[in-house]
């Protein structure tokens, strides 16, 4: 059994004490983390070393974006894609040793405005989720595991209020819709809400709340998927709620899950 979580931590540099902790308390084999916001070189590997986790596959870019996957166990590089040419480090996957490929992504924000025309950044998060699912459908992939934070929270208990934020960018019908048809062309399937089929789930809370814990606006956008054939033996999802009150948080929570491969 190996234990995954998942993790935009908004600066790798800048939160590594919160990392640490994380590592040193939950230990989980695998961290998978996004926005680390840090050329690969420049990362506090040393220290996630010395808390066991000397096995790294990142893409990294000066100041945005990244993703990493930190690992207990070995792992060797299983490449990279720039979806939608973007020229952004926001994919990038790893295999364990058990033939398992573990694939972390950072799909775009898409800025404020849902409308494509009037907004470029709006239009390459659709893009980006049509190459995934172009690149599913091509692809099929097997034996694998998805992580990451997708940007979008597609069920009407992954949000605070399915009706309120219907025209805010995260949960309008047509990014649901897009990533809809990645998960499909992939045949992937949710963990966490295998596991937590009802209720209401988040795993981010903005900044712009005062008092989060008490508004509790929250949205699930951060994901834990796997291919059909090891989606059976994925089990113990949880999101670390209480970590978005830790000292100068991300604006994200740890998701975690468990496989027995």
């Amino acid at each position: 059994m190996f234990t995954i979580a998942t993790w935009n931590i908004n600066s790798v540099r800048l939160r590594e004490p919160l990392v640490a902790r994380l590592l040193s308390e939950e230990a989980p084999d695998i961290l998978c983390l996004q926005e680390i916001k840090s050329p690969v070189e420049k990362m506090p590997l040393q220290g996630f070393a010395d808390l066991g986790y000397r096995h790294v596959v990142a893409r990294g870019q000066k100041g945005y974006n990244g993703v990493a996957i930190l690992s207990r166990l070995p792992i060797e590089d299983a490449g990279d894609r720039d979806y939608a040419s973007l020229g952004h480090a926001r994919h990038v996957a790893a295999r364990l040793e058990n033939g398992v490929t573990i694939h972390n992504f950072y799909v775009p924000a898409g800025g404020d405005i849902p409308d494509r025309a009037q907004n470029e950044k709006f239009g390459q998060k659709l893009d980006f989720l049509t190459e995934m699912r172009d690149a599913f459908h091509a692809d099929k992939p097997q034996k694998s595991i998805m992580v990451g934070d997708l940007n979008i929270a597609p069920r009407e208990d992954d949000v605070w209020s399915h009706k309120q934020l219907l025209k805010i960018v995260s949960h309008t019908p047509i990014e649901v819709e897009h990533l809809g048809a990645a998960q499909d062309a992939g045949k992937w399937v949710d963990i966490t809400r295998k596991d937590i089929p009802s209720g209401l789930l988040y795993s981010w809370w903005s900044y712009r709340a005062k008092d989060w814990d008490a508004a509790d606006k929250g949205r699930r956008l951060d994901h834990i998927w796997a291919t059909p054939d090891i989606a059976g033996a994925g089990h113990g999802s949880r999101i670390l709620r209480p970590v978005r009150g830790w000292q100068q948080p991300s604006d994200h929570v740890p998701v975690f899950a468990s496989f027995d491969l």
